[in-house]
């Protein structure tokens, strides 16, 4: 079975229907901020400007809606969660200014964040690393920060993705960082829980399956070499182009919500 018909039969298997024209009614636009570290920026890749996984998600939800769709990617290589909160004054502010622009516009304004990986490294990434109940913490701190910023945007909490365990370049991950890795997975099911207890909640997970996803597929990777051997953490354009439609089935599934 190649790629595309794996990723289709998964998706069926699911009961996601990712190809449905879902026209576009109520909203002039959808304007996202995309938060993450390099996976989101786009790192290995040839082209991150055309190629990244949000530029790919914002023509894919363009496509499936009808809708125009602005975005900013604020990917950064190498960021934790401590890099985006706000009293460390150090992404945030990137963040801010991307969300600022965006909400003049027509339409609704969404934040779509996947954190974890840096954070799960053993030794290198700023703050790294963070314990379930800090990553739980940092997000939550986050999240609180920009639904009180913009009253009426929704924040959509992606799971981060699965990465080989002899992950090691300039920083440490090993298998310790991906069993690490795996305990924020249960934290970010607890945080969506803890914003649901409110019917009017304007926060959302993704899909959950998408770590499962890519587990173990290493053909979705870039092959980078590293001191353990030849390691695979990044996305190849394949692999982007699968994450895109991920995140665009979670943007649409919120963007239908009243």
């Amino acid at each position: 079975m190649n790629h595309r018909s794996r990723f289709l039969h998964f998706i069926a298997a699911q009961g996601f229907f990712l190809l449905t024209v879902i026209p576009c009614t109520a909203r002039k636009a959808i304007n996202i901020v995309f938060i993450g570290n390099s996976i989101t920026y786009g790192a290995t890749l040839p082209d991150p400007k055309t190629q990244a996984p949000p530029v790919k998600t914002a023509k894919l939800v363009e496509e499936q809606t009808q809708c125009t769709v602005n975005f900013r990617n604020c990917g950064v290589s190498g960021m934790t969660t401590l890099d985006f909160l706000p009293a460390a004054n150090k992404k945030w502010n990137k963040v801010i200014a991307a969300a600022d622009e965006l909400v003049q516009m027509d339409g609704q304004l969404l934040f779509s964040i996947m954190l974890g990986t840096n954070d799960s490294a053993e030794k290198g990434p700023f703050g790294s690393p963070v314990h379930a109940c800090q990553y739980y913490t940092n997000m939550k701190t986050i999240v609180d920060e920009l639904l009180q910023k913009y009253p009426k945007a929704k924040v959509i909490i992606q799971y981060p993705l699965w990465y080989s365990p002899n992950t090691y370049n300039g920083s440490i991950y090993l298998k310790a960082g991906l069993e690490r890795l795996k305990t924020y997975l249960p934290m970010i099911d607890a945080l969506v829980a803890h914003y649901s207890k409110d019917r009017h909640t304007r926060v959302f997970a993704g899909n959950k399956e998408t770590f499962s996803y890519f587990e173990g597929q290493l053909e979705l990777f870039t092959d980078e070499r590293g001191n353990a051997g030849t390691f695979h953490l990044h996305p190849n354009q394949e692999g982007g182009n699968r994450l895109a439609q991920f995140w665009t089935e979670s943007i649409i599934a919120v963007c239908n919500r009243h």
